[in-house]
């Protein structure tokens, strides 16, 4: 059976970590009643959590454009592949929507994103309450159908491991 090469491997892996990480932090962030400083930091680390993923997703599309994937288990069914061709597509969207979602969101409130606290992004856009609001709804949107694809991912991982037996999961496993 073929894999994935060690480079898609080790980005798959990290995208995923930072992702968790970023989806935890922004939780817990606007949990936090008022403005703190340590909801601050929080805003700061998940912002740049974001801005990473957004990287490497650049990386990754382009890695994965010019390397092939492996071939389906024999024998998955029609239905299957077509399932996880539509699934890896919506994620590869997602993990673009997301930080670029919540990049503007923060122009939009008026709040610059700089990268590490070192690297000012370029300000795209001025204030704007309406574009705000709206940028609220589409990042928080994004983020769940992000974490819906994301469980359905982890179930069809699942199904192949322990119900098809089809070591689907090696190919991606380092």
């Amino acid at each position: 059976m073929r894999r994935y090469t060690l480079t898609a491997i080790a980005l798959h892996w990290l995208m995923a970590i930072l992702i968790i990480a970023a989806f935890w932090l922004g939780l817990t962030m606007v949990d936090i009643p008022g403005l703190t400083p340590t909801k601050l930091k929080y805003f700061s680390w998940h912002k740049w959590l974001g801005v990473t993923v957004l990287g490497l997703a650049c990386l990754r599309l382009l890695w994965a454009l010019t390397h092939r994937a492996p071939e389906h288990p024999p024998g998955m069914a029609d239905w299957q592949k077509k399932a996880a061709r539509v699934s890896h597509g919506l994620m590869y969207v997602l993990i673009f929507a997301v930080p670029l979602s919540g990049y503007f969101y923060s122009l939009a409130a008026g709040v610059p994103v700089v990268y590490l606290g070192i690297v000012p992004l370029p300000v795209l856009i001025g204030p704007d309450p309406e574009l705000k609001a709206l940028l609220k709804q589409v990042h928080y949107a994004c983020n769940v159908v992000l974490l819906i694809v994301f469980f359905l991912h982890i179930l069809a991982v699942i199904k192949h491991q322990l119900i098809d037996r089809d070591r689907t999961l090696q190919r991606m496993l380092p």
